[in-house]
């Protein structure tokens, strides 16, 4: 059971998260000041840096736990797995976690995902991210299935795998679909990808 300590400091994060994304959309990213983020959550400067080091880390803070979520799955796959089941396994659990907006309103993650999409310093920070996940899942893909694959078969398969989805989410929020219309289409691209991955089961 959550303490009220751990609860009042979730509490604290999710106002920041919230009040972030809304003055981004309202002023701009880069207009936006860490003081006024903090002011909006009705917390201290240097209570913001007790849970971000940046703004960009606000955007992007549930991509450290997503990630170790991927990680663990495949250092603990079961007896059996194919290697397209661990990894369907690991896109379920990241379109679950993705579909409970992590605390966020449906509206709040849709920007989120806008600011993502458009932002410049958000985008390079996003190709970042995404280039140093997919190592880790890849290099985790390969040490789970030792005897199958070989480096480069485990990084080509994270990199279609990831790219299909990411790409295709992409394309769609150009289109001002719902999140959940875009959830729908990246589900669809982790098929595709999939089922041209299965020459490695």
């Amino acid at each position: 059971m959550v303490g009220l300590r751990e609860r009042k400091k979730q509490r604290t994060r999710q106002a920041l998260i919230e009040a972030a994304l809304r003055l981004f959309d309202d002023k701009g990213f880069e207009e936006t000041t860490l003081a006024e983020i903090a002011a909006r959550a009705d917390v201290s400067t240097r209570t913001f840096f007790s849970y971000f080091a940046s703004k960009e880390d606000v955007v992007f803070y549930d991509t450290h736990e997503r990630l170790e979520m991927a990680v663990t799955t495949l250092a603990t796959r079961r007896p059996g797995d194919s290697v397209t089941g661990v990894l369907l396994r690991i896109i379920e659990q990241s379109f679950e976690q993705a579909a409970a907006y992590e605390g966020l309103t449906p509206e709040d993650a849709a920007l989120r995902a806008r600011l993502i999409l458009t932002e410049p310093a958000l985008q390079a920070r996003a190709l970042l991210l995404l280039f140093d996940s997919q190592i880790r899942i890849s290099k985790a893909l390969y040490e789970a299935f030792p005897e199958r694959l070989t480096q480069e078969d485990a990084a080509a398969a994270v990199g279609a795998l990831i790219g299909a989805i990411k790409l295709a989410a992409m394309v769609n929020l150009e289109h001002h679909r719902s999140l959940e219309e875009v959830w729908a289409v990246a589900r669809r691209a982790s098929e595709v990808a999939l089922s041209g991955l299965r020459t490695l089961d």
